[in-house]
């Protein structure tokens, strides 16, 4: 087994305009189980729906014996060390949130450095535009969701802020209050 390191992540939700994505810190020895719990909280999802990871045309989540019977083999997270997959920086991984809402999520491997005993782990160093609300209908529902609150006279503007509330700031990111989220996971 490799020595624990620091890995730098940036996960991107792939297809958003302008780019929505966070970096994080994480030991590389973490489970892709726990890595998914990281994920929602940096990227502001509330774990409400199903997920799976993709690397090398293999799939891992939490297996479900159903999906064998539909011939899909889900890899089991809490099985995988995520320095098992991604061993060299510029790696990348795909993480998929919602299958109906089908948020796509790109995880690259930045940066691999020492672990240092005093680097708060997870950590996020930045990060930009807040996250689409859950159950929106994917990337596309999203826009469509902004350009309604845009338009007070759009026919459906009163239903969306009644929805997602007035405060709903789509270039809004706050690293502090992610880290916080993060901090209980230590």
């Amino acid at each position: 087994m490799s020595a624990k390191k620091i890995y730098q992540l940036k996960i991107t939700l792939e297809g958003a305009k302008p780019p929505i994505w966070r970096r994080i810190l994480v030991p590389s020895n973490i489970s892709l189980g726990e890595l998914h719990q990281i994920v929602q909280a940096s990227m502001g999802w509330f774990d409400c729906h199903l997920h799976q990871f993709t690397f090398n045309n293999t799939d891992y989540g939490i297996p479900d014996d159903d999906m064998g019977i539909m011939g899909m083999q889900i890899q089991d997270e809490n099985k995988y060390r995520l320095d098992q997959l991604l061993k060299s920086e510029k790696q990348w991984m795909r993480y998929e949130y919602d299958f109906g809402d089908g948020w796509l999520h790109r995880i690259d491997l930045e940066k691999i450095t020492p672990y240092k005993k005093d680097q708060p782990l997870p950590y996020c160093t930045k990060g930009k535009r807040a996250c689409p609300p859950e159950d929106c209908g994917g990337i596309w529902g999203y826009q469509e969701l902004i350009e309604i609150l845009k338009n007070p006279k759009h026919e459906q503007h009163e239903e969306m802020i009644e929805w997602v509330g007035e405060n709903l700031d789509p270039e809004a990111f706050d690293t502090e209050s992610v880290n916080a989220i993060l901090a209980e996971m230590r």
